[in-house]
């Protein structure tokens, strides 16, 4: 079993913007190479890597850049966002069994200033995208509007506990300087008159267009006690394709507001000692603000249809229910693939966080809802 038998030991990331003017590659090594100095770890050492079917460096070109040793382990993600906890649960397994001894997992993105995966719909015609794009399903943000349409019919949900989430995040992301919307508060007003993107989702419920790279370094429970940080152990990890899924189009399904997290969720408690109520913050993946709700759901945080109204009373903000995001998330502090989420767990239970949960010992973080996902339990 995985449990405790791996730790991250270092994070690293370069800045997040609208733009940076170096190419992909050259923002992996950097974050890559920042994270082994924080780890206190030689390039030298890596042996494991692990990243995303959509990362365009591949395991080769990193691994030369950076001064690697010879790799035994490689692997790559797939489904996009969904795929970001996967690749520290894929090194994680690598070390628990002997198959490599330092790890890193990364991902390098321009997403701000590069071309958008879904101007070339011709790309996608060949695969199950045939059914939806033609009549008008281009973007995943007029994918989830569906599902948000649906599940405030369903459940009364309004644009205020949207609202919630969003405020939640730029909150956070207000405390911290590495943020894209540092110094950029939110007011409900402006929320409430912001243009639509893709109804009943408003600018503030889409995620940041953003430039940049982060990385992990993840080692064996025993080394871990021994690098520069202070080690944060993966508890569990899941990942989670469902049954006869169809990615964020899945609406003719008996229940097409239970996606991936819901068998994501059951594995991952499975296999940890602990369950959502011992959970002290959340990083939940928030590339659309309905995400958020229907994660508390199937991440068993609260009951079905109780997602919405989970959000009220500062319920995400410090001091609430559940902290989340607390580094500002896709929302707010920059979108790639979620990574961020990872790196800011680690931050919330080494106790360096701009947002930090006080005490805080176990963290869930989550990857896209509504594609086959991941998710990791980590500890301190």
């Amino acid at each position: 079993m995985l449990k405790d038998r791996a730790a991250i030991v270092g994070i690293g990331q370069t800045r997040f913007a609208r733009h940076l003017d170096e190419p992909e590659k050259t923002l992996a090594c950097r974050a890559v190479l920042a994270a082994l100095e924080d780890a206190g770890i030689d390039p030298g050492e890596v042996d494991a890597l692990a990243s995303y079917t959509m990362e365009e460096t591949d395991e080769v070109e990193l691994a030369k850049s950076i001064g690697a040793g010879d790799i035994t382990f490689f692997s790559r993600t797939g489904f996009g966002g969904g795929g970001s906890c996967a690749t520290v649960a894929h090194l994680a397994m690598a070390v628990a069994t002997g198959q490599a001894s330092v790890g890193v997992a990364w991902r390098s993105r321009k997403r701000g200033s590069g071309v958008r995966p879904w101007t070339s719909t011709s790309v996608q015609l060949p695969t199950p995208a045939q059914w939806t794009r033609p009549f008008g399903l281009l973007r995943p943000a007029d994918e989830i509007a569906m599902l948000a349409r649906r599940y405030m019919h369903e459940y009364g949900a309004t644009r205020d506990h949207l609202f919630n989430v969003a405020l939640a995040c730029r909150n956070r992301a207000n405390q911290n300087p590495a943020a894209v919307m540092y110094d950029r508060p939110l007011t409900r007003e402006m929320y409430m008159d912001s243009r639509w993107i893709s109804e009943p989702l408003c600018l503030y419920d889409n995620c940041l267009e953003t430039d940049g790279a982060l990385a992990c370094v993840v080692v064996g429970a025993d080394r871990a006690r021994d690098c520069r940080r202070r080690p944060v152990y993966v508890h569990a990890a899941a990942q989670s394709l469902p049954a006869q899924h169809h990615g964020m189009v899945n609406y003719w399904t008996e229940d097409p507001l239970t996606g991936p997290a819901w068998t994501a969720a059951r594995h991952l408690w499975k296999h940890a000692d602990l369950g959502p109520q011992d959970v002290d913050t959340a990083q939940i993946y928030d590339a659309f603000t309905p995400l958020v709700p229907l994660s508390l759901e199937g991440y068993g945080f609260c009951g079905r249809g109780e997602g919405a109204a989970f959000t009220e009373g500062g319920a995400l903000e410090l001091g609430g229910r559940l902290p989340i995001n607390t580094g500002g998330g896709g929302l707010s502090d920059g979108y790639v693939h979620g990574f961020n989420l990872i790196n800011e767990g680690v931050k919330q239970l080494r106790g360096t966080s701009t947002a930090q949960v006080p005490d805080a010992a176990t963290c869930l973080v989550t990857a896209g809802e509504g594609v086959p996902t991941s998710a990791l339990l980590l500890r301190a």
